[in-house]
Order: structure tokens, then sequence, then C-alpha cells
């Protein structure tokens, strides 16, 4: 992880104008993008909602179809990209003027999972008209992969030449989001997510 010019850790003015967000599935990556777009007025690209055919209940597109679409995506001049995606990972690095990784708990990501699927009626990142519902293969997935790809991600942060943040807690998202006063946005029933 490479330290601002101060050095002390990055903060985010310190990230440029194409902010890569990786970390666990339901670590807040989504809520993030959307916090830090409005906040430096950049453009948030949701991968999951690229990856996915529109309307349908998470049905992947056709892999070169992303491709094609997270290539025009990270094209761009400006953005705040969340997702992970690790086959594109290297694309979007090598265009990213700086990253953020979320470490989250397993248990972490699962209550969240939890508490979007059964309380939340919408979700930024989410497919547009699709409402997440219980998944025992999504569950599994949390359960599996999530501290395999922690240390993936972790490991990312620590390795790059970017500026990197690497928030290993819920209390440090907390504090990042306080410390850069950006405002989590609430979800349409008006809670924060």
């Amino acid at each position: 992880m490479k330290e601002s010019n101060t050095g002390q850790m990055p903060c985010l003015a310190d990230l440029g104008e194409r902010i890569c967000i990786l970390g666990p599935s339901n670590s807040g990556k989504s809520t993030l993008a959307v916090a830090i777009g409005m906040a430096a007025e950049l453009p948030v690209i949701h991968l999951d909602v690229l990856r996915h055919i529109p309307g349908s209940q998470w049905v992947e597109r056709d892999a070169d179809d992303f491709g094609r679409l997270h290539e025009a995506a990270v094209r761009r001049e400006r953005w705040v990209i969340e997702g992970n995606y690790s086959t594109w990972l290297p694309q979007r690095l090598d265009r990213a003027t700086g990253l953020i990784v979320l470490d989250v708990s397993t248990g972490v990501s699962l209550a969240r999972y939890f508490r979007r699927t059964l309380f939340e009626s919408h979700r930024h990142g989410g497919l547009p008209g699709v409402a997440d519902r219980l998944n025992l293969r999504m569950m599994r997935w949390i359960i599996e992969e999530t501290p395999r790809n922690r240390a993936r991600y972790r490991a990312t942060a620590e390795s790059t030449e970017l500026p990197a943040i690497l928030l290993p807690t819920r209390q440090a998202l907390r504090e990042f989001y306080r410390s850069e006063h950006l405002h989590a946005p609430v979800d349409a029933d008006g809670r924060m997510p």
C-alpha cells in the first residue's frame, strides 16, 4: 500500500478520479461507491448491474458481453467502480487512480446479506426491478469464499502501487465516512443501508 506524500495513509482526495472499490460480498461496496460518487461528483458504476441481465433474478450475461461493458466502463475518464470480478480486475487496476478495500468479516457479510434480502426492498448496486431473495447458494458463497477473497483483496491493497485505503473493520469504514464527510445514501424506504 502506497502512502501519501505526507507519509500517512491516503485520504479520499489522494485517490484521484478513477476509484476502484473491492471487498467481500455484502461488505458495503455499493453504498460506499454511491457516497463517494455524491461527494466527489464521480459517476458510479456497479459491476453487478453490468454483469447480470436486467430484470432477471441475477442471471449472468455472457462473459464476452460483460467484458465489452466492463471495457467501456473503465475507459471513461472519471468513475468510482465497485465490484470484484477478478478476471477483469487487472484491466480495472490499470486504469484506476486509487483503490479502496473493504475487509469485513464473514459474519458481517452474512448479517448484511440477511438484512438486505429480508428487510430492504431496494439497494444500491442491485438490479433495477429485482428484489433480492434469500438464496442458499449465495449464503454458501459468503461462508465458503469470503475468507479466501478477503485475503486476496488485502494482498491487492498491500501490493499495489496505487494510493490505497484498507478498511479492515466496520468501525474503520464508519470512521472513513466520518473523516471524509461522506453521507451514506438512504434506500427507497428511507433507511440507511
